[in-house]
């Protein structure tokens, strides 16, 4: 039998100790989440979704959220930090401005100045014309590491969460994988300019969506597969409550449509074998020393559901072929939904109107 040469033995002894135990600076705990609900009932599995049209390919690269103007005008966040505006019948985007981080939540204050949640950058507003500030950038002596999404009241006040004060947008797989409640939800005040931490201990909070009436909010905590609901006014003002839970996906955007309805999409639904790895430390801790290229992926399956002020499922929007991947955002106009996304180059639109 043909001897292993020594330094290949040794060789394999180093990976071996390196997947082992060195060290990753993760703080790793054991959860266990429950089991994922089947794509029946309210979630019953479906193709609508893929009756979408993709606009402006090429042009809107990773746009993770998605804005529009009163006069009909999309606006998005490319990965490179440009914001782009499509105007209406234009074949073409312009860029605006570049906030030299990476924006994520873009939404539209009362006069038309777009706000921007830009995970490196904080909180940012772009000018009608074309003026870049940054409203608040920390809370206290905690500088925002990852400035995820935002909604505006009708008094100007703006709500937006931190996803993760562990890590950035560009080490993000860390933060899937230690599976912290390292986010929080604030306020931001431009009349004092005054920031408010108004939740904390969140696992990854995310997607924000301000009631009709301004009496709540609707709070996604997308690695916990739910969301909450925080009141701002009424006798459970300043508390908050679980509104949705054990979700079929990894909740991301949600926004506020006509009628009553929350849109909500889900940036990939639940994977079993992720599931199975939340109550091994270890095992995800040798999984934070493989390449990111390697480590489990989402899955392209589309999901957007339209719920009421109860979070019951009204509308269930689905896409088993995954055509446009890892959908992060939904905004409604008139009786198009408007989709963005951490993976496409472009913006998918569904007409909901005319689904059968």
């Amino acid at each position: 039998m043909k001897k292993i040469p020594i330094s290949i033995i040794g060789l394999i002894t180093i990976l071996l100790l390196y997947f082992l135990f060195y060290p990753t600076g993760l703080i790793l705990t054991s959860w266990t989440p429950p089991s994922a609900p089947a794509l029946e009932g309210e979630y019953q599995a479906n193709s609508l979704l893929s009756k979408m049209k993709i606009i402006y390919q090429g042009q809107c690269d990773k746009c993770e959220d998605i804005a529009i103007d009163s006069s009909g005008n999309i606006y998005g966040g490319e990965i490179n930090g440009n914001i782009k505006v499509f105007r209406e019948g234009a074949e073409e985007g312009e860029i605006l401005a570049n906030t030299g981080g990476r924006p994520l939540g873009l939404h539209f204050d009362k006069d038309e100045n777009l706000i921007i949640a830009d995970a490196d950058k904080g909180l940012l507003k772009l000018s009608k014309g074309g003026e870049l500030t940054t409203l608040a950038d920390r809370y206290g002596n905690y500088t925002f590491r990852f400035a995820d999404d935002l909604e505006i009241d009708s008094n100007g006040i703006i709500y937006f969460t931190d996803a993760s004060d562990r890590f950035g947008f560009k080490e993000n797989n860390k933060n899937i994988i230690e599976h912290q409640p390292s986010g929080a939800f604030y306020k931001y005040d431009p009349s004092n300019r005054k920031v408010e931490q108004l939740m904390d201990s969140m696992y990854f909070a995310n997607g924000v969506a301000i009631d009709h009436e301004e009496e709540f909010i609707f709070v996604n905590e997308t690695m916990t597969y739910q969301f909450r609901k925080y009141w701002l006014s009424g006798p459970k003002a300043g508390n908050w409550e679980m509104a949705k839970d054990n979700l079929p996906g990894f909740p991301d955007g949600i926004s506020r449509g006509d009628n009553g309805i929350y849109w909500i999409t889900f940036a990939s639904p639940r994977l079993q074998s992720f599931d199975d790895l939340l109550p091994s430390p270890f095992i995800r801790n040798i999984i934070a020393r493989l390449p990111t290229s390697i480590q489990p992926a989402s899955k392209h399956y589309g999901i957007i559901l339209g719920l009421n002020d109860q979070a019951e499922v009204i509308y269930n929007f689905q896409d088993p072929s995954g055509k446009f991947g890892e959908i992060t955002s939904v905004q409604q106009f008139g009786n198009k939904l408007y989709l963005g996304s951490l993976y496409e180059n472009g913006i998918g639109v569904l007409d909901i109107e005319n689904l059968k």
